[in-house]
């Protein structure tokens, strides 16, 4: 299997050299990738391998140790409206309805908007995460799974050209998870222009039926970056066909021999 080269230009995602640590425990060691713009990536390692704290030095939230990050060739150093974030558990207001937590990432997307036009569209966002009726309950008055359907609207509301997603769908049953998959591809190709996503997962099939690309992150010895590799697979992709196909067999196969393998070094290092 052919890793994929680094092909982002000065319009996408770069990351140069980043190493990160909390005190002396290395979490990350000399991660170098790119994204270009409008791709689709996903992030598959174990856990421990830093693909979440890779997450957040994207998304602004923590600061490298060393090395660099850039968007559209300026460097990341914080938060910042262009990238939203869906964390693995929900960060909704807990004393808003979830039509008002939605609203107010509408309000941020478009400014020019009346309060009415913010609120209907935030009803349009619930609806597309089968939210329509839930509309004017607050969080606790819904499930975990249905907070972070919500959480995930909230972030598409944004609009944001960059999309970073931590295993999103961990709390949601098959059905759920199934749909919002494919919603979420249907986002990413609907959107012009088409938003660069980062998805964070520890599911092989999750990976390669989202991504174009999967970059693989190693446990051992602190994350290090294993492989990129390219899904040429064409879309749209119908779960039964894609699942049971060789193609998709054997690229599942190659990513869980690599990421065993990296266990299996991590041990013998211990």
């Amino acid at each position: 299997m052919n890793t994929a080269a680094c092909r982002a230009g000065p319009d996408g995602l770069r990351i140069d050299a980043l190493s990160f640590a909390y005190g002396d425990e290395p979490v990350l060691r000399h991660v170098a990738l790119e994204v270009s713009e409008g791709q689709f990536l996903s992030l598959l390692g174990p856990s421990g391998s830093g693909k979440s704290t890779l997450l957040r030095l994207i998304a602004g939230l923590e600061k490298p140790t060393r090395g660099r990050i850039a968007w559209k060739g300026v460097e990341i150093t914080g938060p910042d409206i262009d990238r939203a974030v869906v964390f693995q558990n929900y960060s909704l207001f807990p004393w808003f309805t979830a039509e008002i937590n939605v609203a107010l990432a509408v309000a941020k997307a478009h400014p020019d908007f009346t309060r009415a036009q913010g609120r209907e569209l935030a009803r349009d966002y619930l609806s597309r995460v089968g939210l329509g009726e839930a509309a004017g309950k607050y969080p606790f008055q819904l499930s975990g799974g249905m907070c972070q359907r919500a959480a995930i609207a909230r972030a598409l509301a944004l609009e944001a050209p960059v999309l970073l997603m931590d295993e999103p769908f961990g709390a949601l049953d098959p059905i759920n998870r199934g749909k919002l998959q494919d919603l979420l591809v249907e986002v990413w190709k609907s959107s012009s222009p088409r938003r660069t996503i980062v998805f964070v997962t520890h599911d092989i099939d999750e990976a390669i039926y989202l991504g174009e690309r999967v970059v693989l992150l190693g446990a051992s010895r602190g994350g290090r970056l294993l492989a990129e590799i390219d899904v040429a697979l064409p879309r749209p992709r119908q779960r039964i066909e894609f699942f049971a196909s060789a193609e998709f067999r054997k690229l599942r196969e190659n990513i869980a021999e690599r990421l065993d393998a990296d266990i299996i070094s991590g041990l013998a290092a211990t």
